[in-house]
């Protein structure tokens, strides 16, 4: 048995950067505790409504999705492996970090997409993929429920998401999906997140997550990058 329901691989920033966004959403997954969120004056909706579906996995930009461990698998097998690969892997830089709309959505993204970090990206979901167990059927549904290309399809297959190698777009989420409020919360959260965007934005270590009971991702340890 193992204490967490699923594990992930995220990039969790540090300092000034992080603190704002886990305030923002209202939780620190690095201590493991609720936050208050900051009072903003002139948003469409309270922030807690807007933050509902990201605030559980904290503030973090995916590497590895979230995953249940394979039969035979252990949280322990799993750390050792980590370490192992990430003694291989090198850090990244991105040159600037902006706020932007996406899709529905408000999210922190790279001004230009790195090259770097998709192949961080790739070895990672890689070189852990032996622990992941496969989705569920009704998991499978829901993914291609959202109109799927062929490409993302063939990874959903393979590796269990969409999302992942030439499909991945690294982005640190700060709201749920928001309709016709998305492009006005994009500027609203670009004044709040401009002074502590960390430009260049160095990625030099990797956190393992877990999720609780209760759905809310834990970090359980970060690995240097020391490739």
């Amino acid at each position: 048995m193992t204490a967490y329901r699923r594990y992930g691989i995220y990039a969790v920033p540090h300092g000034a950067f992080y603190a704002k966004g886990a305030a923002w959403l209202g939780w620190d997954s690095v201590a493991g505790c609720k936050l208050d969120h900051p009072e903003v004056e002139g948003l469409p909706r309270p922030v807690a409504e807007m933050t509902g579906t990201p605030r559980k996995y904290g503030f973090h930009g995916t590497v590895k999705p979230p995953f249940r461990l394979a039969d035979g698998m252990t949280e322990g097998a799993l750390r050792d492996a980590a370490t192992a690969l990430f003694s291989r892997l090198a850090p990244v830089e991105i040159p600037a970090l902006t706020v932007r709309r996406l899709g529905g959505f408000v999210a922190v993204v790279p001004v230009v997409p790195s090259d770097t970090l998709t192949h961080l990206a790739a070895e990672t979901v890689k070189g852990l993929d032996a622990f992941r167990s496969a989705p569920s059927e009704a998991e499978l549904e829901r993914r291609r429920a959202s109109d799927l290309s062929a490409r993302q399809e063939a990874n959903l297959a393979q590796w269990g998401y969409p999302y992942v190698m030439e499909e991945f777009r690294f982005h640190l989420t700060l709201t749920g999906r928001l309709g016709d409020n998305a492009e006005t919360m994009a500027e609203h959260l670009r004044k709040e997140f401009t002074p502590v965007l960390p430009q260049p934005y160095r990625i030099a270590d990797l956190a393992l997550m877990g999720e609780d009971a209760q759905g809310r991702f834990h970090a359980l340890h970060r690995y240097t990058l020391s490739g």
